[in-house]
């Protein structure tokens, strides 16, 4: 999930062609993924609001992942 999330914002950042179709589903993906921290910060660049929104969504997931995998690996 995270991997999705970093990609996108990459992606995002280097002005990836949206009609592409594997620049679109990454893009889908991600959207749907952050859903929750999409546009939840108010920066004036835009940049700045995708790399905070996708970026938080990506360390939740990363930090979720470790902690389930921890749990996980104790019993």
């Amino acid at each position: 999930m995270a991997f999705i999330l970093v990609l996108w914002v990459l992606m995002d950042l280097l002005d990836a062609n949206r009609a592409n179709d594997l620049v679109q589903l990454v893009h889908d993906v991600a959207r749907w993924l952050a859903g929750w921290s999409h546009d939840l910060f108010t920066f004036d660049e835009r940049w700045a609001r995708v790399v905070a929104g996708y970026g938080l969504a990506a360390v939740v997931y990363l930090v979720a992942g470790h902690f389930l995998a921890g749990r996980l690996r104790r019993h």
